[in-house]
């Protein structure tokens, strides 16, 4: 299981971005934190097309196949839809990891028991 932001762990930094210019503003070794897909498609195709490491944040299963298409490293979403989007990740072999926004230790050991790939600490997002 991929754990992000825990102060344990050493771990990428995600950067929300909203625009070309603030891609080119980040450090290389961050990922860009792209939402919602309906505007940042555009964006997502920069970075892929600059490998430019890129997380988009979904909440419905077609957003996840666009996501995992336009080359997107992670999908960043709530429990209830990564419950749902992970089975077909594993179906369609996604490159894009599955991971959930999670506030509490307590809820790593639930996620990995339900085969999700990774949790996401907010302190990793800025």
């Amino acid at each position: 299981m991929i754990i992000i932001g825990h102060p344990w762990i050493k771990s990428q930094r995600f950067c929300k971005v909203f625009s070309i210019e603030d891609i080119t503003k980040s450090k290389v070794d961050e990922v860009m934190l792209l939402e919602p897909l309906v505007d940042s498609h555009k964006y997502a195709k920069h970075c892929k097309e600059h490998t430019i490491s890129f997380a988009i944040v979904v909440n419905t299963l077609e957003d996840a196949l666009f996501a995992n298409a336009l080359g997107a490293n992670y999908i960043v979403c709530e429990e209830d839809d990564a419950l749902m989007i992970q089975p077909i990740a594993q179906e369609y072999l996604f490159d894009t990891r599955i991971v959930v926004l999670v506030h509490s230790n307590k809820d790593i050991s639930k996620l990995a028991r339900a085969k999700i790939d990774g949790v996401i600490f907010p302190e990793a997002i800025y």
